[in-house]
C-alpha cells in the first residue's frame, strides 16, 4: 500500500512538471509575446509652457522728479520749505551763507567800474592829443578783464540760491539748516505729482500686439482703486536677459490717491484670446 501511495504521488509530480513548464516557456517556434510598456509621455504644448501672465505689475513713478545737488561749499543759512510742502518754479528752496561771496563780488565791481572809467579817460586824453593809441588799448583790455572778473563772481554767487526747476512737492529733505555741506552734496529731493507715468515690463511676445495708445486697467490692491491708462511708449529693444518689454503708459482722468512708488497690477484690454 505504501509502494502505491509513493507511485501515484511521483505521477503526480511528474504530470505537474511539463504543465508549469508550458506556463512558464513560450512553445517552440513561437515568438514571445513583448512585455507591455507604459505609454510614452506626450510632447508638452509649447503653448502651455510659455504660459503668459494675465496680470503684470505696474510701478508708479514721476515724470518730473529730480535730486538737487549743492554747486557750492558752504554753510546753509535757510530751508524755506519742508518735506511735502508745495513750491513752484523758480522758488528758493535752499539759501546759503554767502557772506564772503557777496564781498568779493562787490570788490570786484569796484574794479571794474574803476577800470572802465580810467579807459573813458584815456580815450578823451587821446581826442585830446595827450594820450598814445597803445594806452587807449591797455586801458581797454583792464577793463574788459575786469568785467569779465566780476561775471565769474556773480556766477559764483548765483550758486548761493537752489532754485525749484519746476512745480511739485518736497519729497526728502537730505541736509538741516546751520549745515556746512561739500560741493555736489545731495540737498533734496522734488516730485512732481501731476507728471505721474506707469512703468511695466511684459513678455517680449506681447510686441506682436502691443501698441502705442493700448488700454489697460491698474488696480492698487492697498488702495482698492482701478484707474485706465494707455501705452504712451514702448522701448526700442527686448532685455536680452529677462526677454521682457518696457513699457511707459499714462493715466486718463483723475489721479487722486496715486503717489510714485505705489505698485500695482495691470490688465491689458486688448489682449488677443488664446
Amino acid at each position: 500500500m505504501r509502494l502505491c501511495a509513493s507511485v501515484r504521488m511521483l505521477v503526480a509530480v511528474l504530470g505537474a512538471a511539463p504543465c508549469l513548464a508550458t506556463a512558464q516557456a513560450p512553445a517552440p517556434g513561437v515568438p514571445p509575446k513583448p512585455a507591455a510598456q507604459a505609454p510614452a509621455s506626450q510632447p508638452a504644448n509649447p503653448a502651455v509652457q510659455r504660459d503668459e501672465p494675465s496680470e503684470v505689475p505696474l510701478l508708479v513713478h514721476a515724470g518730473e522728479e529730480t535730486t538737487l545737488s549743492s554747486q557750492m561749499a558752504g554753510k546753509i543759512r535757510r530751508l524755506p520749505f519742508g518735506l511735502g510742502d508745495n513750491v513752484k518754479a523758480g522758488n528758493v528752496l535752499v539759501e546759503f551763507d554767502c557772506s564772503e561771496q557777496l564781498a568779493q563780488q562787490q570788490a570786484a565791481e569796484a574794479e571794474y567800474r574803476g577800470a572802465r572809467e580810467s579807459h573813458l579817460s584815456r580815450l578823451r586824453l587821446q581826442g585830446l592829443g595827450a594820450a598814445g593809441e597803445l594806452e587807449v588799448t591797455l586801458a581797454a583790455a583792464a577793463a574788459e578783464k575786469a568785467r569779465s572778473q566780476l561775471a565769474l563772481r556773480a556766477s559764483l554767487t548765483a550758486y548761493c540760491t537752489v532754485i525749484a526747476p519746476f512745480s511739485g512737492k518736497v519729497a526728502r529733505m537730505r541736509v538741516k539748516v546751520a549745515e556746512s555741506v561739500p560741493a555736489g552734496q545731495s540737498l533734496l529731493d522734488l516730485v512732481n505729482p501731476a507728471s505721474l507715468r506707469g512703468q511695466v515690463f511684459v513678455p517680449a511676445g506681447w510686441a506682436i500686439w502691443l501698441r502705442t495708445g493700448s488700454e489697460l486697467d491698474v488696480t492698487f490692491k492697498d488702495t482698492g482703486r482701478k484707474y485706465r491708462a494707455r501705452v504712451a511708449k514702448l522701448n526700442s529693444r527686448v532685455d536680452g536677459v529677462s526677454q521682457q518689454l518696457e513699457l511707459e503708459v499714462r493715466f486718463e482722468g483723475a489721479n487722486a490717491g496715486l503717489l510714485p512708488g505705489m505698485v500695482g497690477t495691470a490688465v491689458f484690454l486688448n489682449r488677443p484670446a488664446r
